[in-house]
C-alpha cells in the first residue's frame, strides 16, 4: 500500500541565503554612492538565517504586555518583550541603524546610505522592532535645536549599544527615542493638541495632558508636542525633550494607559501616555514646536519608504522562490507567461522603490535638504501607497500556501498599510506635496533637476517629465488644487523613479518601467499586465533572492 503522505512539490524554506548580496538592485544603489561596508555584508546574511527568521516570528507571536503596577500597587509603567524582540533591536542598534549615521562625520560621506540599506535589509527580518530604531535616527537633528540638550544626550542617541530598562540616562551605554504628537481629539491635526506646558521658572517645564498613540514607550527619551503657557505670554505649539528617567534618577510620571490593539506591528508596543506634571525641556523656540518636531518626521518617513521598499522586497522574495520551486501544469510556476508577468511586475515595483528609498538617503549625506524636503514626502505617498497592493499579490502568487501564517506573508500583508498611515496618511501627505509646491520654489526646482536628470534617454520619461513640469507651473499659487493632491505626488514619484532606473538600471528594467508606468494611464490596475514585448523573465531572474 502507498504511503499516504508524501511531501512532494513543495518549495524548500527560503532560508541561509544573504538578503543583502541576493538583491541586485539594492546593492548596485548601495556601490553606486560607495557606501557598502562589512557590516552591511555580515547583515544580510544574518538577516537570512533560521535564527533570525524566528525572532521576527517569535516577537510578533508573543506581543508586549503592560505593567502598570507592582504588586503593592506602586506604579511602574512598563512594557516587557519577548527576548527575540531584544534581540532584533540588539542586532538593529549594534549594525548602527539608530542614531550612529549622526556621529560619523566627514570620514564616511555615506553613511546614511549605509544606514538605509542596512535597515531595508533587516526589516525584511521583521518590522515592528524598527519602529524605536527609526525615532532614534530621526530625533538628532531636531534635537540639535536645543544645543545643551544635544551634547548631553546625542552621544547615547548615537552610539551602537542596546543597553534596554528604565535607568538615568547618563548611566547608559546606548539610549533610544521616542515622539509623542497624537492626541485623540486632533490626529494629524496637532495644531488642535490640548496638552498643556507650564514654565517653571528653573529651565524646566511641566507638562499635562494626554497622547493617543505614543509608540516604544520604553525607550529613553521623547519628543513631545504641547501648548506652552509661559508668565510672559509666549506660547503656542512647542516642543519638548521628555526623559522617562530624570537626570537624578527619579522616574519622570509617564502614565501608560493602555497598550493598543493593532492589526499588524504586533510586536511593537503602542500605547496611550498621561503626563500630569511631567518635566520636560523646550527645544527650539516657544510657539515653533511644530516646524521643529517636522525635522524628525522628515527623517522618519524616509524610514517609511525605507520600510516598504522592504516589505515589498519581502514578498517579492518568497514568491519568485515559491514559483521557482513549484510545478504545475508542467511546468515550474516560474516559467508560465502569465506568472512570469507579475512577477516580472512586482520585481520592477521593488526595484523602482528601492532605488528612490537609497536616492532619498543619498540626498541626507550630500545635505540636499530642499531635494530631500519634497522628494521624501512624494516617495512616502507613493511606495508606502503601493506596498499592500505589492503584497498582496505576491501573496497570492503563494496560492493558499501564501494565506496561511506559516508562510510569513501574512505578517506582511498585515504591516504592509502601517507606513502609509504613520507620520501621515496618503491625504495628509498629499496635502504636505501641495504647500511645499505653493511656498517652497527651491525644493520644486530640485525636484525637477533630479526628474530631469536622464532627459532625452528616454522619450516616455522625458513626455512624462514635460507634463510634470506644466502640472507644477498650474499647481503653483493655485489653492484650489486639493483635489489633485494625489495625482501630482503620483506623477512626481513615477517620474523622480523612471529617471533613477534609465540612468541605473539595465535596460530591460528601465524600458519595461517606462512602458508599464509612464505611458498613457500610468501604472496598470493590476500587477501582470505588462506590455507583451517586456522581457519578463530578464527581470524575474534579476529579482531572484538566491544566485
Amino acid at each position: 500500500m502507498p504511503p499516504t503522505h508524501q511531501v512532494t512539490n513543495q518549495p524548500p524554506p527560503l532560508v541561509d541565503h544573504d538578503v543583502y548580496a541576493g538583491d541586485l538592485a539594492l546593492v548596485e544603489a548601495v556601490r553606486r554612492h560607495g557606501a557598502e561596508t562589512a557590516a552591511l555584508r555580515d547583515l544580510g546574511r544574518l538577516a537570512g538565517t533560521a535564527e533570525a527568521q524566528r525572532w521576527g516570528a517569535e516577537a510578533n507571536a508573543s506581543p508586549p504586555v503592560l505593567r502598570t503596577h507592582d504588586r503593592y500597587g506602586r506604579r511602574l509603567d512598563e512594557v516587557d518583550f519577548h527576548p527575540s524582540w531584544h534581540r532584533l533591536l540588539s542586532e538593529a542598534v549594534g549594525h548602527g541603524l539608530a542614531g550612529a549615521p549622526w556621529a560619523a562625520g566627514p570620514a564616511d560621506p555615506a553613511a546614511h546610505v549605509a544606514r538605509a540599506a542596512g535597515f531595508l535589509v533587516w526589516s525584511q527580518v521583521e518590522s515592528g522592532h524598527g519602529c524605536p530604531v527609526s525615532m532614534t535616527y530621526s530625533v538628532v537633528p531636531a534635537l540639535r535645536a536645543a544645543p545643551d540638550l544635544a551634547a548631553a544626550y546625542e552621544p547615547g542617541l548615537t552610539a551602537p549599544a542596546y543597553d534596554p530598562g528604565l535607568r538615568q540616562p547618563a548611566a547608559k551605554a546606548g539610549l533610544l527615542a521616542g515622539m509623542g504628537m497624537t492626541e485623540k481629539q486632533g490626529g494629524s491635526d496637532v495644531r488642535a493638541n490640548t496638552t498643556r506646558a507650564v514654565d517653571a521658572g528653573d529651565g524646566t517645564w511641566r507638562l499635562t495632558g494626554h497622547k493617543w498613540f505614543c509608540s516604544a514607550p520604553m525607550c529613553d527619551l521623547f519628543l513631545v508636542l504641547a501648548q506652552a503657557t509661559a508668565a510672559d505670554g509666549r506660547g503656542g505649539p512647542t516642543c519638548f525633550l521628555v526623559p522617562r528617567v530624570l537626570p537624578g534618577g527619579e522616574r519622570n510620571p509617564f502614565r501608560l494607559q493602555r497598550l493598543k490593539d493593532k492589526l499588524g506591528n504586533r510586536s511593537n508596543a503602542s500605547s496611550e501616555v498621561e503626563f500630569e506634571d511631567t518635566v520636560g525641556w523646550p527645544v527650539g523656540s516657544e510657539g515653533r514646536g511644530i516646524p521643529t518636531i517636522l525635522e524628525m518626521v522628515r527623517m522618519t518617513r524616509l524610514d517609511c519608504v525605507l520600510g516598504s521598499a522592504a516589505l515589498q522586497r519581502a514578498a517579492l522574495a518568497q514568491a519568485v522562490h515559491h514559483a521557482t520551486h513549484r510545478s504545475a501544469f508542467g511546468g515550474p510556476l516560474r516559467d508560465k507567461p502569465l506568472m512570469a508577468a507579475v512577477l516580472a511586475d512586482l520585481a520592477l515595483e521593488s526595484e523602482a522603490a528601492t532605488a528612490l528609498a537609497i536616492r532619498l538617503a543619498a540626498a541626507v549625506d550630500a545635505g540636499e535638504t530642499d531635494l530631500g524636503r519634497l522628494a521624501t514626502a512624494v516617495g512616502k505617498f507613493w511606495v508606502c501607497k503601493r506596498a499592500p497592493v505589492a503584497v498582496g499579490e505576491a501573496l497570492e502568487c503563494l496560492g493558499g500556501n501564501g494565506y496561511v501564517e506559516e508562510s510569513g506573508l501574512p505578517r506582511l500583508y498585515r504591516e504592509a498599510p502601517l507606513n502609509s498611515i504613520w507620520e501621515g496618511s496618503g491625504n495628509v501627505i498629499a496635502l504636505d506635496v501641495l504647500r511645499a509646491l505653493t511656498r517652497e520654489p527651491a525644493a520644486v526646482a530640485a525636484v525637477l533637476a533630479e526628474a530631469e536628470s536622464a532627459a532625452g534617454a528616454d522619450s516616455r520619461l522625458d513626455t512624462a517629465a514635460k507634463r510634470l513640469r506644466a502640472e507644477l507651473g498650474d499647481t503653483g499659487g493655485s489653492a484650489g488644487l486639493e483635489a489633485l493632491a494625489r495625482q501630482v505626488a503620483t506623477l512626481m514619484a513615477l517620474v523622480l523613479q523612471g529617471s533613477l532606473l534609465v540612468r541605473h538600471a539595465p535596460a530591460a528594467v528601465a524600458d519595461a518601467f517606462c512602458a508599464s508606468r509612464l505611458g498613457d494611464g500610468g501604472p496598470g490596475p493590476v500587477f501582470g499586465a505588462l506590455p507583451s514585448r517586456v522581457d519578463t523573465a530578464a527581470l524575474v531572474d534579476r529579482a531572484a533572492p538566491t544566485r
